[in-house]
This record gives C-alpha cells, structure tokens and sequence, in this order.
C-alpha cells in the first residue's frame, strides 16, 4: 500500500493522460493565452487539442503562458491536507518560470495551517517530457511503497542525471524567446541551420550545437543519447515533439536500432510550445551528465 502523500506537479510535464494514472500523479494545468484568450493546459487537451494548438502558430497567432499562482496551489494542496495526507511537489524548472517559487511560498503559508503536515518541494530543473520523465520515475517510486523521505531523496538523486536534448524547426520561435539573436533567425532559416539545445545543470534551456538540415539535427539527439546514456538499452526514455509525430517517430526508429525497449511519446504542450514553436523534437533519459 502506498505511504499517505500526493505527489503533485504541472502540466509543463507533458506527460499523458495515461502515463499521469500509471505514476499516480496530480497535475495542476498553466495557463496560455492565445489571440487574446485564455485556456488550460490540460493533459487531455480538453480546451484545445495540440494539433490545433499548432496550426495556429503556423497562421501566426501569437501564445503568452503564465505560471501556477500561490492561491491555485493554496486551492490544490489545501483538500490533501485536511484529508491528513502529505504533499510531494515535483516543480516545473525555476530556470525557466517562477513557479517553483509559488509552490514553495503557498507550501510553507499552508505549513502554519497545518503544522502536522509535511510539503516537500523538489525542484526538476526540467521542462516538457523531462519533468514528465523525473515525476514518472519519482512516482513510479512512491506506486513501489517508497515513503515521502525516500521519495524525496530519489526525486533529488536523479533530478542532475535527467538529460534533455532538443532540435527546433522554426527558429523565430527562438529569437521571440531570447534564445537565438533576430540576424541569427534569419540567416539560420536561409542556410537551412538548425540548432540542437539543452536544459543545463540550473535547468536553462542552451543552445549547444548549429547543425545543417533537419535530419542531422534529429540524429544529434541520438548521438547525445549514445554518449551519456546511463543504461544503453534497458533505461526509460521519453520522447515529446511539436506536432511532428514522424519526425519523432524516426529518432525512436534509431532508438530501437540501439535496443532501447521502453520509449514513450508525448505532445510538446501549449505552455512550452509558445517558446519552442511547430516541429520541435526534445528527447530525455537518464544519463552521467546532463
């Protein structure tokens, strides 16, 4: 029987619905707003499908998202303890949002409510399937019997090896973000350059490699994976793309050619996919080094 705690985290994981049942875990929706209305990012896509998601990007509507407020994890954590349960908070990367941040402030507030009750935050330092991966992993622990210390501790261990590597289709999705300068969108989009990125140890996303065309850009995932991949064949792997489901099904094709069995695929989900755009493919596994 699973000790008495609720792991908790957002729907930035994209994991789906039936991966959220298998690791038994909440997960609180972020908001976007698209053409000047406002949605949640379901798992299930119930407000908006993603393939629907992304055809507007691609007629140029332009998506703004927002964090979890302190009040809606007041309003979500809240039940749990007054149903005397515990709380393990997985958090989306506070490289990369202020979330984590909400989490921990409405967690030590709602400490002083309920001064028997345990909130414990971890922080993944991820974002898109590789937070989906750490809190499947973390729950599939807690499913296990593992208790919140020792869950906790887990999420800690393994938070550092979670490695994500992504490629981008479109980079004026990059420049809107920061990530890549205007001058080098344009050129890039002329030369046919396409960047290979990662999620650094502070869990920033950092553009790592320039590549030209977009399958040596989808070969450098599995290249990456092959380099620090802590088990070759056996390990979980999770694979998200932005509405490009045979461009992902080709990195798993080369996946497979490795022996890697257990590989899950995933939608790159609206709060995400503002930034990195339509086409994106990010991969994510446990490795030495992120």
């Amino acid at each position: 029987m699973p000790a008495s705690y609720v792991i908790f985290t957002e729907s930035t994981g994209d994991l789906t619905p039936a991966l959220i049942e298998a690791a038994d875990l909440r997960v609180l929706p972020m908001a976007f707003t698209l053409d000047g209305k406002e949605y949640r990012n379901y798992p299930d896509g119930r407000e908006m499908s993603s393939h629907d998601y992304y055809e507007k990007l691609r007629a140029g509507s332009l998506c703004t998202t927002s964090q979890v407020t302190m009040l809606e994890f007041q309003q979500a954590f809240t039940p749990v303890l007054e149903a005397g349960q515990d709380i393990l908070y997985l958090a989306f990367s506070s490289g990369l949002s202020g979330t984590y941040q909400s989490g921990c402030i409405a967690a030590e507030e709602l400490k002083e409510k309920f001064p028997a009750r345990r909130i414990v935050c971890v922080d993944s330092l991820q974002a898109s399937m590789g937070e989906g991966l750490f809190c499947y992993l973390v729950g599939k622990k807690r499913c296990q019997g593992a208790d919140l210390d020792t869950a906790a501790d887990y999420a800690r261990q393994i938070a550092p090896q979670v490695c994500a590597w992504f490629t981008v289709d479109d980079l004026m999705f990059l420049k809107r973000g920061g990530r890549v300068s205007g001058a080098a969108a344009v050129a890039g989009t002329l030369l046919g350059i396409k960047p290979v990125l990662h999620v650094d140890e502070e869990g920033h996303l950092i553009p790592k490699e320039k590549v030209r065309g977009r399958r040596a850009s989808l070969d450098a995932l599995v290249k990456h994976f092959e380099a620090t991949a802590l088990d070759k064949t056996g390990g979980t792997v999770f694979i998200s793309h932005g509405d490009c489901a045979d461009d992902a099904r080709y990195v798993i094709d080369k996946l497979r050619a490795l022996g890697v069995k257990e590989i899950e695929m995933g939608d790159i989900g609206p709060v995400i996919g503002a930034h990195s755009g339509p086409g994106t493919v990010a991969l994510f596994w446990l490795g030495s080094a992120r």
